[in-house]
């Protein structure tokens, strides 16, 4: 296990260096000047000379690569440079958003495996029958019908109609329920479906025939068999979700006002803060390397297979 766990941490060194790379690069390929953005948003008038001294002054006239390598050092030192916008770090400004997005995350999360994996699992059992086709219903809607269009539903008849949530901001419980089951929403369908395709051709497995032919009962063939092997397309799939969200719930966060991340990248471009839109990149990046990393390790723990082949 431990040479597992190490085989699979050395392997994001050259992941996360290419991520770097490549989010430097696309930044500079922005149209635009930074030493212009800066000043404008400093209010002062962008002449030659004041943008020159200010491109002599954060090191943009250095050759690129020189430019890449001293900010690469200065990300290894979480300096990831001053917001043209706040003139505060860009790494405090992201923690500022960024315990916002991980409530709504976790509690989107929540939702998804209460409401995908047990409507997945009873699907599977009662292939056909009555709930099955409910929840066939339910992953294609979930599938199918836009983010921002559910929200609006869920405003209008859960805030206007029934007055039981408050809409905007961020506060109680209650301002949590909204925005985050209309972030899980997406997803519980597609959970939903993976739990059910995987349990049925599980089912059908020569281990399952042995344990009914032994006596033992259904629920616990269910239970301790046949749920654990399944899990692991849905927790590929969490996985993936769970990146998706960290790295910010961009139309979420916009229909319900809420201060996370998403609609920090979003103030960030439409003020050219291009520090900010560095940072908040490289970020969402690293989270979703991270989250694919976790779902690596928790497959060694579903199916130990997996764990001795990394050993081999």
């Amino acid at each position: 296990m431990g040479w597992f766990i190490i085989k699979r941490l050395t392997s994001l060194i050259p992941i996360l260096l290419g991520i770097s790379l490549i989010t430097f690069i696309l930044l500079h390929l922005i149209p635009g000047d930074p030493a212009v953005a800066y000043l404008r948003m400093s209010h002062i008038p962008p002449t030659d000379e004041a943008v020159a001294a200010l491109r002599l002054e954060l090191g943009l006239n250095k050759p690129l690569y020189i430019q890449y390598f001293e900010w690469l050092g200065n990300v290894m030192q979480l300096d990831l440079g001053m917001s043209y916008v706040s003139k505060n770090a860009v790494w405090d400004e992201m923690l500022l958003h960024l315990v916002p997005t991980i409530q709504l995350t976790f509690a989107a999360l929540i939702f998804i495996v209460v409401i995908s994996l047990p409507m997945g699992m009873i699907s599977a059992i009662y292939k056909g029958k009555w709930v099955d086709q409910f929840s066939r219903v339910v992953a294609f809607v979930s599938v199918s019908m836009p983010t921002f269009w559910f929200g609006f539903l869920l405003i209008y008849f859960l805030s206007v109609k029934l007055d039981l949530f408050p809409v905007l901001g961020r506060g109680t419980l209650a301002h949590l329920v909204l925005p985050s089951l209309t972030l899980a929403f997406g997803y519980i369908g597609t959970n939903m479906r993976l739990l059910r395709a995987s349990m049925l051709e599980n089912l059908n497995e020569p281990f399952v025939v042995y344990a009914r032919a032994r006596g033992v009962s259904e629920r616990r063939i269910v239970s301790r068999h046949v749920l654990k092997k399944s899990l692991l397309p849905v927790v590929t799939g969490l996985g993936m979700s769970l990146g998706n969200m960290l790295g910010g719930a961009v139309i979420v966060e916009t229909i319900f006002a809420w201060p996370g991340m998403g609609q920090l990248f979003v103030s960030s471009i439409i003020n050219q803060d291009y520090p900010m839109i560095q940072g908040c990149v490289l970020f969402m990046s690293v989270i979703f390397v991270v989250c694919n990393l976790f779902v690596d390790l928790t497959y060694s723990f579903l199916d130990p297979r997996i764990r001795l082949e990394g050993g081999k």
